[in-house]
């Protein structure tokens, strides 16, 4: 439960802001940051149960729901889907009741698949919070962009634990919260289309994992003893790290993840672009 760390640099630098907006004056939207770092506390606690109880996969799956209750609450968002070169689409009341849980939960659930190798999932957060805050930056949601900030510096800190070979994991505690940021991020800044963009590898992990049915064991892969590089057991890829070991014929596992941070380097240029043209 390394992930622990992750979501006391989150709180602290939360608080840190806070005070800074009631002693010097830093205009940002209190309400807001405090509603993320409830959902933050409470997508926590399911990580810590999972990871203590092990719960089933549907239940944790479904649970991140209710992380999304103080977003709910406060109505976060501007209830519109502003999509570049189309339009907005406003949703009005769905927006807060459908489209928020359903954010919070599916980010949740994606960074949680697309785990289990060192460095991987802080690693691929970190390039992910990088990109929103050049698309919070650049729109001008310093809300959003002071979440992401206090994201990525709490995962630069953990990278240099969780590297490979990794002295911690940051288990289930730590997955869920680095995607139910990342959705918080997104939700109050309201660059949907960004965020969208940026799951794109994690939705590639989700349907080779759905087209498999969902493994709970052999998703991550066989090591070679003699080479160290880790090659994919089966025909068909059924993940997206799987893939890579198929299409390279063998990686090792610290080049795994540097090409996953690098595809997701990708889909960030490519959210940040839309932004800047739109």
């Amino acid at each position: 439960m390394g992930g622990l760390g992750i979501v006391v640099g989150v709180s602290g630098g939360s608080v840190l802001a806070i005070g800074a907006h009631a002693f010097l004056d830093i205009q940002f939207d209190v309400i807001g940051l405090l509603a993320v770092l409830a959902t933050v506390l409470i997508v926590a606690f399911i990580g810590v149960f999972d990871d203590l109880l092990d719960i089933s996969q549907l239940v944790k799956a479904v649970s991140p729901v209710l992380a999304a209750l103080p977003l709910m609450a406060i109505r976060a968002g501007e209830g519109a889907l502003k999509v570049p070169l189309w339009g907005t689409i406003n949703f009005d009341i769905y927006y807060p009741l459908v489209l928020v849980p359903l954010g919070i939960t599916g980010a949740a659930n994606a960074v949680n698949m697309l785990a289990g190798f060192n460095g991987m999932e802080v690693g691929v957060g970190l390039v992910a919070a990088g990109s929103l805050a050049i698309v919070a930056w650049y729109t001008g949601s310093w809300t959003a962009f002071l979440i992401l900030m206090v994201l990525g510096g709490s995962l630069l800190a953990a990278i240099w634990f969780n590297w490979y070979p990794a002295s911690i994991l940051i288990g289930d505690v730590g997955t869920l919260t680095i995607g139910a940021l990342l959705a918080s991020a997104v939700i109050i800044g309201d660059f949907e289309t960004a965020g969208v963009i940026i799951i794109v590898p994690y939705f590639i992990d989700f349907l080779l994992k759905a087209l498999a049915g969902f493994p709970s064991e052999d998703w991550a892969g066989e090591i070679n003893p003699e080479d160290g590089k880790l090659y994919c057991p089966r025909k068909i890829p059924m993940s997206f790290p799987q893939l890579v070991m198929k299409l390279t014929g063998g990686i090792k596992e610290k080049n795994l993840t540097l090409v996953m941070m690098g595809v997701e380097a990708v889909a960030g240029f490519f959210a940040v672009l839309l932004y800047v043209i739109w």
